[in-house]
């Protein structure tokens, strides 16, 4: 099942999936709720989001976006971390501390939440949360 699900809730994006991705989601989504409680759990772009933030490019053109985004693609389950420190990605910071994910500049991309060390992953959660993206 592809990341963007045509659904209202992150409990029913949770619902649309089969096992064993859905057990993996609904796992995360409870561990995202849990280290940042102020991060509220929404739907966007069809994927299970957490948080907003404003911003605004050079050119002018501005807009809102997630903190944290999860998606449960057809190969992986993708977890966005759209923030930076010091100018550089949250995400990439993680990479070798998660061994086992694929990372990219925001986001963590892995084939079952055992590949990660969670304790990791609520560092990155944390500090995603506290962190602005600059733009």
């Amino acid at each position: 099942m592809k990341g963007q699900l045509k659904v209202a809730t992150p409990e029913a994006y949770i619902e649309a999936l089969d096992e064993p991705r859905k057990s993996d989601i609904q796992k995360l989504h409870t561990l995202i709720c849990e280290t940042v409680p102020d991060l509220k759990p929404y739907i966007m772009n069809g994927m299970i989001a957490y948080g907003t933030f404003h911003y605004k490019y050079a050119s002018g053109r501005e807009g809102d976006w997630s903190k944290i985004m999860l998606a449960s693609n057809k190969n992986y389950i993708s977890l966005y971390a759209c923030a930076m420190v010091d100018g550089n990605y949250v995400a990439d910071a993680y990479r070798e501390r998660l061994p086992k994910a694929n990372i990219g500049k925001s986001c963590v991309r892995f084939k079952r939440i055992d590949d990660l060390d969670l304790e990791v992953v609520k560092e990155l959660l944390k500090t995603t949360a506290v962190s602005s993206f600059g733009m």
